[in-house]
């Protein structure tokens, strides 16, 4: 141990969490709006603030068991197996500093009124930081933690959707309901061995573009036809094949109410029972 760690490290909070979610259980995976309500003292640190869309928040998790190294990500999948604390974003961890990328929607004085926050009402904010363009990393390789309950999963994917394509249509919604269809029956979506076809729109090409992270090179993973009365995709992996195809629009009233049946042709084939 060298000498900063033996007499230890002093952290003081520069602001404080204002949600109406007071318990850590009712906060969902993808975050709520909330209100950053930074000392006065650290006023001028804001200056500025509003030429970003997006923050990091680092918070101190302060209702967090500190003796844990080990978990189940229950509350996304509880058959999942046990991972260590630092491979995953568990808020029980040794040293439980949060980290949020939030949607700036207003500075009010030292109030920044931020949506996507996972933390509750009296959580302190250690620091704020400005996303950059270098932050970006597209596709990368992570650990399926694949939600259990398709609600969760169905609001993950639509919290990816919107902070990529940077605008709510019904095109977006349509690319959502699409990739849980492929996940549903591919498994994790951004893997190199998916390869996706999109016919439609350019917001159903983005959307979906996205949420599967696939590229145009290294590896060639995405090819778009824009087309005005077709919205199709066709997802391929070593052995399946499968082609969604839309019967009718979907918009945000009948996004969570139609039945995949209502709403598309499906069609899978294994590719690896076909003859000659």
């Amino acid at each position: 141990m060298d000498a900063v760690c033996e007499t230890g490290i002093n952290l003081q909070p520069i602001g404080i969490v204002r949600s109406p979610t007071k318990d850590t259980s009712d906060v969902p995976i993808p975050g709520k709006p909330a209100e950053i309500v930074v000392d006065p003292r650290y006023s001028q640190a804001l200056c500025r603030i509003e030429t970003n869309s997006h923050l990091w928040i680092l918070s101190w998790f302060h209702l967090s068991n500190r003796e844990s190294l080990v978990s189940v990500p229950a509350r996304v999948n509880p058959y999942l197996p046990q991972y260590g604390v630092f491979s995953l974003r568990s808020p029980n961890r040794p040293n439980p500093i949060g980290l949020s990328l939030v949607r700036l929607q207003a500075v009010d004085g030292n109030v920044l009124k931020v949506t996507n926050l996972d933390a509750i009402d009296g959580t302190p904010v250690l620091d704020i930081k400005p996303y950059y363009e270098q932050d970006i990393v597209f596709s990368p390789a992570t650990p399926y933690i694949r939600p259990y309950e398709l609600s969760m999963r169905r609001d993950i994917f639509l919290k990816q959707a919107l902070t990529h394509h940077q605008e709510e249509c019904d095109d977006l919604y349509m690319a959502v309901r699409m990739a849980l269809i492929a996940d549903e029956y591919l498994g994790q979506i951004t893997l190199p061995q998916v390869f996706l076809q999109v016919s439609g729109s350019t917001c159903l090409a983005d959307t979906l573009q996205g949420l599967s992270r696939a590229r145009l090179a290294n590896p060639a993973r995405f090819r778009f036809t824009e087309s005005g009365n077709l919205a199709q995709s066709i997802w391929e992996t070593p052995g399946l094949s499968l082609r969604v195809t839309a019967k009718q629009s979907v918009n945000r009233e009948s996004f969570k109410v139609i039945s995949d049946e209502e709403l598309f042709e499906i069609v899978a084939t294994d590719q690896c029972n076909l003859g000659p």
